[in-house]
């Protein structure tokens, strides 16, 4: 790398990478954002893992966070080849001997798909309807007073319970229940630690302000669009160089740390006190991602056809059954019945496979570090509500937990989401500081999914993490 002097050096090129890299450029700042592989992305990434034609997501799949995101809101992506295909529905979630339940951007019709608690669904979230974006928006934000401190009081009273609680208290039947055990279970934490119904309001909130969507080309085309537009602002990229030390960068007046804690404690090591690196060490990733990839002859025979509609399945049956499975993850064990998620973006996205054939993802959440091959037991559980679903496999590929941390360090023993989000570390991520994004360096930011509002295809983190290091340049 020639020897050259910038006013901010961005360390990873994922959705928070790149959102800070823009963030600063577009105070005209001279801006540089390294990647250690030869793309850019981190988890936004699509390339053909099964069979050629076959465009399968690496990592991130479906994005509400990333439409309704509000920084990228402000952005011009749209101008860059961003375009997001909203499904019928964000979410099916099957059940046995009876007809799915569909999360859908209208809550009337979501109401009609849970019987005798539909009423109880619109009143946990009609409140929060009349002004959905001030919700995302405080939600999507570090600790501290928020924009609409009232509606969000409100929103708290819900969103500190275990979702297993809320659940209890709110619905009488197993449908309503199920529905946000599914929604609660993005968490990646047991269903009954509390905040665990936090994500799940969230998740439920926002698929009834838009359907999730899937980004046309694959979730590749976010990561296009966003360092093309950085480019376009002056900003520069520097793919293939893996940083493991502070001398390998030119000058610079801050730096910006898209990665792990673990990372910059190593990176940083001779720029940080002992203390705060121990701090950082101790940092808890949680849970880890065990995923398959198949290319399929033709879409998944679900027994309820809607299912079909929604870009996301929730696959695991009861509010029970899916919390065992969380929780048996969180406490370093197996299941034979995982909760997984499944994503089917080749549906309404014509680009993914050939023509008359279709693409699968589906993960489920296994112990951090994790060496267990769970593929049978999730191709189990998919049969168990798509009879079939074996017989149209025409190849798959795997990625452990491994797999994970090698395609990226950031996550680390596998798990993908920048770290548990239980109570010790949802607000004082990645350690305890009136400003979550600054180091004992002022010259040292983090900017990862380790910082504030934590994980999620939304560049949030980035977005704050470079207005406090904007303050550090007088910006």
């Amino acid at each position: 790398m020639k020897e050259n002097y910038y006013d901010a050096i961005i360390i990873g090129s994922g959705p928070n990478g790149l959102s800070a890299a823009i963030e600063i450029a577009r105070k005209e700042l001279k801006v540089l954002c390294v990647e250690a592989a030869d793309t850019i992305g981190g988890g936004m990434r699509t390339t053909a893992l099964t069979l050629p034609g076959f465009a399968h997501d690496f990592c991130s799949a479906v994005h509400p966070t990333g439409i309704l995101s509000p920084y990228w809101k402000e952005l011009p992506l749209d101008e860059f080849g961003l375009e997001w295909i909203c499904p019928p529905a964000s979410v099916a979630h099957p059940l046995d001997n009876q007809p799915a339940v569909l999360l859908t951007q209208s809550i009337e019709e979501t109401m009609n798909n849970l019987g005798e608690d539909g009423k109880a669904w619109e009143k946990m979230l009609r409140p929060f309807l009349k002004n959905p974006e001030a919700i995302i928006k405080d939600g999507l934000k570090p600790l501290g007073i928020p924009d609409y401190p009232f509606l969000m009081a409100r929103f708290g009273m819900k969103a500190m319970l275990p979702a297993t609680t809320l659940a209890k208290l709110l619905f009488k039947e197993e449908r309503a229940k199920a529905l946000l055990a599914g929604c609660s279970a993005h968490s990646i934490l047991p269903l009954d630690k509390p905040f665990s119904a936090a994500i799940g309001l969230m998740f439920a909130l926002m698929g009834h302000v838009v359907n999730w969507p899937v980004a046309k080309g694959g979730s590749v085309a976010i990561s296009d669009a966003l360092g093309a537009y950085f480019t376009s602002l002056g900003g520069e990229i520097q793919t293939g160089l893996k940083i493991t030390s502070l001398d390998q960068l030119p000058e610079s007046k801050v730096i910006l740390f898209d990665t792990d804690p673990h990372q910059l404690a190593e990176i940083a090591k001779e720029h940080l006190p002992d203390r705060y690196i121990r701090r950082l060490k101790k940092y808890n990733y949680g849970p880890a991602t065990f995923k398959v990839d198949w290319a399929l002859d033709e879409s998944i025979p679900w027994k309820d056809k809607r299912c079909l509609l929604a870009s996301t399945v929730h696959v695991g049956g009861t509010i029970e059954e899916i919390n065992h499975s969380e929780k048996s993850a969180w406490n370093g064990k197996h299941v034979d019945k995982p909760f997984v998620m499944l994503c089917q973006q080749s549906e309404f996205d014509t680009s993914r496979a050939p023509s008359g054939k279709q693409t699968g993802y589906a993960y489920c959440h296994v112990p951090n570090g994790s060496e267990v091959d769970m593929t049978e037991a999730i191709e189990n559980q998919i049969e168990r509500f798509a009879p079939g679903f074996k017989d149209i496999i025409l190849s798959k590929h795997i990625t452990t937990t491994k797999a994970f941390s090698l395609y990226n360090g950031n996550y680390v023993g596998g798990a993908i989401t920048g770290g548990a989000a239980d109570i010790t570390q949802l607000f004082t991520r990645p350690v305890a500081r009136l400003d979550p994004y600054s180091t004992p360096n002022p010259k040292l930011f983090l900017c990862s999914a380790s910082t504030p509002p934590g994980g999620g295809v939304h560049g949030m983190c980035g977005y704050f993490a470079a207005r406090s290091a904007l303050k550090r340049l007088g910006k």
